[in-house]
């Protein structure tokens, strides 16, 4: 069974309905996919990504772990020190949508898939994408616990060769050239 359960890619920060407070108004994050009845993914947990507005990215972070909803988190970033730094977001949720438009409470950030939980997808997955892209507003490293990182091996055989190495057997190859056209 998949983690990921849907995705959003390029949503524009202008299109988050915030709400005003107060019963029945608190704002939405819908979408929409084909033959699917619209969907409010306030709710949802996984991972995010801000970008700026040439589209680079700019943060990653995830939602779901304590209260943070995407949603939570969208907003948080809007009103913070990141407000003006993003346009657009992309999503990974790990909750289904159920045939009325809301999402599964069979994923939780406690529920475990294949011998782990959310909550470790979501610290791995962020990781992954932090230390892969590094994003410059990221002022921490991947949260990649246990795991161990290997640098690629250089084998002695191919030794360190300067721009001066290669000058020189270039000046070393035209002696030789002249000589023999000599």
């Amino acid at each position: 069974m998949p983690i990921i359960k849907n995705f959003g890619f390029l949503w524009e920060k202008k299109y988050i309905h915030r709400g005003s407070g107060g019963n029945g108004n608190n704002g939405h994050l819908k979408g929409t996919a084909s033959g699917k009845c619209i969907a409010d993914f306030r709710e949802q947990i996984g991972v995010y990504v801000l970008y700026d507005r040439n589209q680079a990215i700019v943060y990653v972070g995830q939602a779901g772990n304590g209260n943070a909803t995407l949603f939570t988190r969208l907003k948080n970033h809007m009103n913070g020190a990141l407000w003006n730094r993003w346009e657009y977001f992309s999503w990974i949720g790990f909750r289904d949508v159920n045939a009325n438009g809301t999402l599964s409470d069979k994923q939780s950030v406690e529920s475990g898939v294949s011998g782990f939980k959310h909550s470790d997808a979501l610290n791995e997955i962020e990781g992954i994408l932090i230390e892969i892209i590094e994003p410059k507003l990221n002022k921490q490293g991947g949260k990649l616990k246990g795991a161990i990182e290997y640098f690629q091996y250089v084998d002695e055989k191919f030794g360190e060769i300067s721009n001066h190495d290669l000058y020189a057997e270039i000046l070393n190859l035209s002696k030789i050239v002249e000589s023999i056209k000599k």
